[in-house]
């Protein structure tokens, strides 16, 4: 089994998982809580990096989750919680594929049909399903200094046009509105979930756990800079903002003269972000693989199964994200909570009580 270092895990949470967080999300917080949206994006980030902390702590057992599962309730059990699971993952996978589709449609191939443009990510997250979870840390080493130059690149050009007297006075949105914003953002804040796939396959060392909860911390800190800047550059206009990386750094003064250079910084964001959309289905699968082993050709099956039944979904659900994010943010929001903050420091109570078989 691949093991995946500390180095590379803290790239992880520091550098990739922050930029699945800076598309739609941000105008969504301004249209729910107005100029206190960093408030509830600050509240999400907390009570994830409570549920990270458990998770890397329990990475000291050194044991996968199915094998965790299967020695306090044996192997039937296990396998039918991780399909559960497995489940979870598909469904926190279908907002951000759907919005990773909106992204390519309208800002890199705005003349194109958006199936057609976003067609080719299939094929890839193909590939990338088929790969063990474990082999992911190299990808991580590469993808950590690309997301720092990105989201730095974005911030030097879009804080020139930024006022932040925007952000002030505290407190206009309201006790509703930083409620509103908890609960839509939950959706995007699916990481303790996903790094209970990475139980077994880490590399740990002493002081993991609490530096990989800074680590992360880190990365929600960037996040809310961005956020601060986003709303100081568009203020009462923010909610109509969608793509918000996208959007604050076209203000810079030096794009009349040296074109569209922050697509540099775009284009690398984007690319972060196709390996992060990609993991919650190579986390469903893997669920799978944990019960099944890794048979031969086991995982091609499964990964071209699985993409190509969420390509489908997506053409069946095309022009309808508004009904989906609707259904997701609202009704079903607590999904979330249950599997993201509170399975996490559930995990830790888990003890032998069967024998391995």
């Amino acid at each position: 089994m691949n093991k995946i270092s500390a180095r590379q895990l803290y790239f992880f949470l520091a550098c990739v998982m922050p930029v699945g967080k800076i598309i739609i999300l941000p105008a969504l917080l301004a249209g729910h809580a107005k100029n206190d949206l960093l408030f509830p994006m600050l509240a999400c980030y907390l009570i994830e990096a409570g549920a990270v902390f458990c998770v890397l702590l329990l990475m000291k057992r050194r044991e996968s989750l199915h094998a965790l599962l299967e020695n306090a309730f044996g192997r039937v059990a296990a396998g039918i919680l991780l399909g559960i699971l497995a489940l979870f993952y598909f469904y926190a996978a279908l907002l951000p594929l759907l919005e990773q589709r909106l992204l390519v449609q309208s800002v890199f191939y705005d003349t194109l049909p958006s199936l057609a443009a976003f067609a080719p990510f299939f094929l890839f997250c193909a590939y990338l399903c088929a790969k063990p979870l474990g082999s992911q840390g190299r990808v991580w080493d590469l993808l950590g200094p690309i997301s720092i130059a990105g989201i730095a690149g974005i911030l030097v050009l879009s804080v020139g046009a930024a006022d932040f007297g925007a952000l002030l006075p505290v407190g206009s949105g309201g006790i509703g509105g930083f409620g509103m914003g908890l609960a839509t953002a939950a959706p995007w804040f699916m990481d303790g979930a996903l790094l209970l796939m990475l139980l077994g396959r880490v590399d740990y060392r002493k002081g993991t756990a609490w530096k990989g909860a800074l680590f992360y911390l880190a990365g929600g800190l960037a996040a809310l800079l961005f956020l601060a800047v986003f709303y100081a550059v568009f203020g009462g206009l923010a909610m109509k903002e969608l793509f918000a990386f996208t959007k604050t750094s076209k203000y810079f003064s030096g794009i009349t003269v040296l074109g569209r250079i922050d697509y540099l910084f775009i284009f690398a964001l984007s690319l972060v972000m196709a390996f992060w959309c990609a993991l919650p289905l190579q986390a469903g699968i893997d669920c799978f693989l944990q019960v099944f082993g890794r048979r031969r050709h086991l995982a091609t099956i499964l990964s071209v199964a699985v993409n190509l039944l969420f390509f489908v979904l997506l053409i069946l659900l095309d022009n309808r994200f508004g009904e989906v994010l609707h259904a997701v943010t609202g009704p079903a929001v607590w999904i979330f909570p249950v599997f993201c903050a509170v399975l996490p420091p559930l995990c830790l109570l888990l003890r032998r009580n069967h024998a391995s078989t």
